[in-house]
């Protein structure tokens, strides 16, 4: 009587589990050549966005770095100058870092930034061989151009190559 209540029943449970999943339709994606649709809440990658006018919306408050339950943000600020301005208040962030390796991605650092300077977005592949290009720098983190953290991302082997002449060949 123990041994079929105690054994025998939760296989058999376990095995019927098994046997509906087998039933449902395989999905398979042919990563990295097609993507998978993320969620719409998806949080990856750091941007640091930048204004119209091509200034930087981070002030060097530090909000994000006292959100950050991981503590894996760094800010460092100074004075702009009317020589050197580089954010339209009186600071900016002469250093901004983000140890990619402790972020947990929570989104916190984003939601308390009062200029909406820092934005998390669906680039997922993250991946790398060296611990230490796990630390993002500003540079790193800052847009190129106003928007380019907003446009849809293109995964990295997805990005159109240069066509070759036909007849060439690939050393």
């Amino acid at each position: 009587m123990g041994l079929n209540k105690e054994v025998i029943k939760p296989i058999l449970a376990g095995f019927g589990i098994t046997a509906r999943r087998l039933k449902h339709k395989k999905v398979t994606v042919s990563y990295p050549e097609q993507l998978r649709e993320q969620y719409p809440r998806t949080r990856w990658r750091h941007f640091l966005a930048r204004y119209e006018n091509g200034l930087e919306k981070c002030i060097g408050c530090s909000l994000c770095a006292g959100a950050c339950p991981a503590r894996c943000i760094y800010v460092e600020a100074a004075e702009n100058t009317d020589e050197a301005r580089f954010s339209p208040g009186e600071r900016y962030a002469t250093r901004y870092e983000i140890n990619m390796i402790r972020c947990i991605f929570c989104g916190y650092c984003q939601e308390a930034c009062p200029t909406g300077a820092i934005v998390l977005r669906k680039n997922f592949e993250l991946a790398d061989y060296k611990r230490e290009s796990f630390v993002y720098t500003k540079e790193m983190l800052l847009e190129k151009y106003p928007g380019e953290s907003d446009e849809p991302y293109v995964g990295r082997y997805q990005k159109k190559d240069k066509k070759e002449p036909a007849g060439s060949t690939k050393p």
